[in-house]
Parts: C-alpha cells; sequence; structure tokens
C-alpha cells in the first residue's frame, strides 16, 4: 500500500504533508503535489494533515489514474521537503469539482 494525492490538492497545493512526512517522498508540480510510491513507507502520517483531504490510501477505490500520476510525476518533478505557504486562492479551489481536466499543469515546482 501506499498514499496518493489525487484531484482536490490541485489549485490548493497545502504543504502540511510535506512537513510530516518521515522519508521525504512529495515532489512539488506547479500547481499540486504528488507521492514517489516507490519511496512512501505507508505509515499515514501525511492523510490527516491534508487540509483538503487529497491524501489517499491506494486502497480506496477509483484511484487508479492518481496512482499512474504520482508515480509518473514524482520521477520528473522535484523533491520537496520544506512547507511553504500555499496559493492565495486555495480555499477557492478547495472541493472544486472538475479541476484536473481544468486546472492540471504538467509544468514542475520550484522544490526545495
Amino acid at each position: 500500500m501506499t498514499y496518493v494525492v489525487t484531484e482536490n490538492c490541485i489549485k490548493c497545493k497545502y504543504m502540511d504533508c510535506v512537513e510530516v512526512c518521515p522519508v521525504d517522498c512529495f515532489y512539488e508540480g506547479e500547481n499540486m503535489l504528488v507521492i514517489h510510491p516507490d519511496e512512501c513507507i505507508d505509515c499515514g502520517v501525511c492523510e490527516p494533515e491534508c487540509p483538503a483531504e487529497a491524501i489517499k490510501p491506494d486502497t480506496e477505490p477509483r484511484l487508479e489514474q492518481w496512482l499512474k500520476l504520482n508515480a509518473d510525476f514524482a520521477k520528473t518533478w522535484p523533491n520537496i521537503t520544506q512547507k511553504k505557504e500555499p496559493p492565495s486562492d486555495a480555499k477557492e479551489f478547495d472541493g472544486k469539482p472538475g479541476k484536473y481536466e481544468t486546472y492540471f499543469s504538467p509544468n514542475p515546482g520550484e522544490g526545495d
């Protein structure tokens, strides 16, 4: 089992999860984070820290797209180990449906 960052992270990009991860398995995109599935130790400390509830265990149904997205982009986006400020409009996007189709960016973030 591993944990997966899902759609609600897009344009919210809270980084409370990064701060508690003991193995630094988060990678930063322009407007979301992903978890490297081969680095995640399944400890679960990140899941309750996410204000957007965007982190899920891979045992939940219908996460195949997000498992692939996390695995693929963790290979190209920079590692992030320190919490940064979320976007100023994050609260406006929290819970908004259809964020992947409308707002997802494949561009990397800054990382550490």
